[in-house]
């Protein structure tokens, strides 16, 4: 067998590439105030042609502060290197209310006005403004697992869920503009046999290879669902940490992309590559070989994929932000990145980006249960995207 014959065979439907982009001020640029009392600290950062006094005083005008009410007490500024590479300046000054002003007080009747005055506005039957994404995420089925309703329960509860985001779709359409929908599957899917050593083999009542086949059965049940709803339909599939495939020595790995989760999905794909030109406008990816995101752009949304077992619970941004550091890292240009792992619905904002955490598809753990005394609220999340923003994130039960 040739090497082009064995890459051919191996080849996967590797994430597209997303290009570099050019500074972007309300991406690149970090303003940031904190207000107690007569004290504000501002931050800012940006190119290193950047005026940190002129920037400063336009963080306080943004919230509604007059510069002219305040004094520098303190100054510290530092150099450092943006997401695309090129140099910049950050500055953090102190500022005290100058002393003797009055406090301008609003007139309360004018603003009681406000209420009379006010006339509702007309919501329009659709956003034509260009085309959304609309966005179904949903991850930690462990297909397996004896805990809670158990395989027979998730799967009625995915297809479910699945069923009520594609009729949601619909409502949505109203309000947005959407051609685009977009299938996350962000890890877990199986139980798998690697998870604590292999200490979970007694509690798994499915094997691997039914794990396999009920985790490619929801996924074509999703495709077939969706794809005559939309004019393309994207599927993205990351690794989590029960799909890893082999674990030698019970720690070790294989590589990174050597996932259950991922390789499900590639069957799926090459099935779909078969059926013919029904499913043409269906596209399928996963991360690239030792890689274990993907990033994919949604009407002008770059979003980034990853189960969420790289970092800590709550540090989910201070990871983004070392993936962002490295330049040739699609990570440095994503506006919303999707993760499962934890099992609870959890969403956070740092400026432009928005970070996106979904519920569990199982029922419970067990073991948390009995731990925290907590069960599970499983189901998926819809999200609605354009250009960076979100309006819509929904939790779908």
């Amino acid at each position: 067998m040739t090497d082009t014959l064995l890459d051919e065979l191996l080849s996967k439907p590797v994430g597209p590439s997303i290009p570099a982009r050019a500074a972007d001020p309300e991406r690149d640029f970090t303003r940031q105030i904190e207000v107690a009392g007569d004290a504000a600290e501002v931050t800012v950062r940006g190119p290193a042609e950047m005026d940190p006094d002129s920037s400063a005083a336009d963080v306080l005008r943004a919230h509604r502060l007059d510069p002219a009410e305040w004094e520098i007490t303190g100054f510290r500024t530092s150099e450092w290197t943006m997401p695309n590479g090129e140099p910049g300046v950050s500055a953090r000054f102190s500022f005290s209310r100058r002393k003797g002003q009055p406090v301008e007080r609003p007139n309360l009747d004018e603003l009681l006005a406000v209420f009379d005055r006010h006339t509702p506005p007309v919501r329009v039957a659709q956003d034509n403004e260009g085309e959304w994404s609309y966005l179904i995420v949903l991850g930690d089925m462990q297909f397996g697992k004896i805990d809670g309703d158990g395989p027979e329960g998730t799967i009625r509860r995915a297809m479910d869920c699945i069923d009520r985001a594609a009729e949601l779709l619909s409502e949505y359409r109203q309000r947005f503009a959407i051609d685009h929908v977009h299938l996350a599957w962000l890890g877990d899917h199986v139980e798998g046999f690697v998870s604590q050593g292999g200490a979970n083999v007694w509690r798994t009542q499915l094997t691997l290879t039914e794990q396999i086949r009920l985790t490619r059965r929801l996924m074509a049940y999703a495709v077939m669902k969706l794809a005559p709803l939309a004019s393309r339909l994207t599927v993205v599939a990351v690794p989590g940490n029960h799909g890893e495939a082999v674990r030698p020595g019970g720690r070790g790995v294989t590589r990174y992309d050597d996932s259950h989760d991922t390789d499900a999905l590639i069957a799926v794909g090459e099935a779909l590559a078969l059926a013919g030109e029904e499913y043409a406008h269906v596209e399928v990816f996963v991360p690239d070989t030792d890689e274990l995101t993907v990033v994919v752009e949604c009407s002008g949304t770059v979003v980034a994929h990853a189960h969420g077992h790289q970092w800590r619970p709550g540090k989910h941004f201070e990871w983004w932000r070392s993936q962002a550091f490295d330049k040739t890292s699609a990570m440095h240009t994503a506006d919303l990145l999707l993760a499962a792992h934890l099992h609870h619905e959890f969403v956070d904002t740092d400026g432009p980006r928005t970070f996106i955490q979904i519920p569990a598809m199982e029922s419970e753990s067990t073991w948390w249960r009995h731990l925290k005394g907590t069960r599970g609220a499983p189901g998926l999340m819809v999200v609605v995207t354009k250009d960076g923003a979100v309006p819509v994130k929904e939790v779908v039960r």
